[in-house]
């Protein structure tokens, strides 16, 4: 595996590149070169939101909000609700579904995938546990009254419950998941929350007065940030060394300038025609 430690990226730049590593593997033939499953690092600089794919922006931020305070959003790869990056470690991994690894169902995948980031997180003293599937309270918008879908686009909380294989932190949500598949390859991406600076995702969703305040708290409640535990060193560098430690000698760490040619497409195969 490749281990590439990216730094800190806007929200549009951060979400370009994992959807660039998700179509340079879905167009890699099974048992090339550039089949290397990749697990990327990095951060949001400067804070940012993502939507999930299947979001309407127009009807789940304020826009307007957003624009006027240069906060800057990107809609994910992958699906799930709104989420405010700031205060956090975010990774995402990308391999064929083929490989034997990290790949297989989505059950198999998100589980071998969540196993890995529990490790790390273990190893760094964090009291972590993987945990079966359960709902939280949930919240209530206006739009979702009068028996509207709960699937609804425009409902923002990502954070609002638990799902199987995922990371809690003293019975909250620590970690937040979602996979994307496609023909041949897979993306998961994922947030480690280390303080409560997601809880201003209230602030910018498309919601007026006691829905917003419905919103900043049910994320209060169903979340648990890492920070406490962690002390003043929170750099990637140092969540990169304990991966690298729980993946073992194997894998290839590179640095942020070393994994650029990561995002360059594949090319296709060149063809020579049969000697007659």
């Amino acid at each position: 595996m490749i281990l590439w430690c990216d730094g800190g990226h806007d929200a549009r730049e951060n979400m370009r590149r994992d959807a660039a590593l998700l179509a340079r593997m879905d167009a890699a033939a099974d048992g090339a070169g550039e089949t290397e499953p990749v697990l990327r690092l990095f951060r949001f600089a400067p804070s940012g939101i993502t939507l999930g794919r299947a979001q309407d922006p127009a009807r789940t931020l304020d826009l307007e909000r957003c624009a006027a305070e240069d906060i800057a959003w990107a809609v994910r790869p992958t699906g799930g609700r709104a989420i405010f990056h700031d205060q956090e470690w975010t990774y995402s991994l990308t391999c064929r579904i083929a490989d034997a690894q990290w790949g297989g169902s989505l059950a198999e995948s998100y589980s071998r995938v969540s196993t890995l980031i529990h490790g790390s997180l273990a190893a760094l003293g964090l009291p972590v546990a993987l945990t079966a599937a359960r709902s939280h309270a949930s919240v209530k918008f206006p739009e979702h009254e009068e028996g509207a879908a709960s699937t609804d686009p425009a409902r923002p909380s990502c954070f609002a419950s638990t799902a199987r294989h995922e990371i809690e932190l003293e019975g909250r949500k620590f970690v937040g998941s979602a996979q994307r598949r496609n023909a041949g390859a897979l993306l998961q991406q994922g947030s480690v929350l280390l303080g409560d600076s997601h809880l201003r995702l209230a602030d910018y969703l498309r919601v007026e007065g006691a829905a917003r305040d419905r919103v900043r708290s049910s994320l209060a409640q169903n979340t648990q940030p890492g920070g406490a535990w962690l002390g003043n060193e929170r750099s990637l560098a140092r969540w990169e060394q304990s991966l690298a430690g729980v993946l073992g000698p194997r894998v290839r760490r590179l640095s942020a300038s070393e994994g650029a040619f990561l995002l360059t497409p594949v090319e296709p195969p060149s063809y020579t025609s049969a000697a007659s």
